[in-house]
């Protein structure tokens, strides 16, 4: 039989995802490798060390300006309810494959996800200009820099955490890679994982 398909995100919605995905990994590499000596090897990504820091924090900012376009589009849909609550409580049910509340278009744990993107970024802007040599650094007393540089890493290492689980829920929930490449799920796969999301959505459909 035809699964029965429905659109979840848009072309310009993926290749946004995508574009912010591949400025994480670049950052993610080329930050341990300034972080850990032992990982140093990893500027490489880069093509050289010079080349790795200088182009770092230009990579930074376009996902910066990436993920805002995500905020300004999902805001909305990332507000916290009793229904997120319930599943946040719940969430060892979850784990096991029983969805738990009336969920929208996010769980409890993407919305989670949305806000802790939205802090760590803040952070890592504020703190990476108050860094950034040649062109910001010279205007900030070295103890700023300094506690600038410990802010920065720490939301850093928070912000890979966090998207690691990211990864491991999309790889866990079948459907959900699906999602982000095609732009598509089944029916089945919405009216299990986010049943009041389908019904907004396919309200008055055939």
């Amino acid at each position: 039989m035809t699964e029965k398909l429905i659109q979840r995100y848009s072309a310009a919605e993926r290749i946004n995802h995508w574009v912010v995905a591949v400025c994480f990994v670049l950052l993610a590499i080329s930050g341990l490798a300034f972080f850990y000596p032992a990982f140093f090897w990893l500027t490489g990504v880069f093509g050289t060390p010079e080349l790795a820091r200088i182009v770092h924090p230009f990579v930074g900012l376009v996902m910066f300006v990436a993920f805002a376009r995500q905020f300004f589009r999902y805001w909305h849909h990332n507000l916290l309810n009793r229904e997120d609550i319930k599943w946040m409580v719940a969430v060892k049910e979850v784990l096991k494959g029983n969805e738990v509340g009336d969920i929208g278009r996010y769980n409890g744990g993407q919305k989670a996800m949305f806000w802790v993107m939205v802090l760590c970024l803040l952070l890592l802007l504020g703190s990476g200009i108050v860094a950034w040599r040649p062109y910001f650094a010279a205007s900030f007393p070295s103890p700023l820099i300094r506690i600038a540089l410990l802010v920065h890493a720490a939301s850093a290492l928070v912000l890979i955490s966090s998207i690691v689980v990211h990864v491991y829920a999309a790889l866990w929930v079948q459907g959900t890679i699906r999602a982000m490449v095609e732009g598509v799920v089944t029916h089945g796969w919405a009216k299990k994982h986010h049943p009041r999301w389908f019904r907004e959505t396919t309200r008055g459909k055939a």
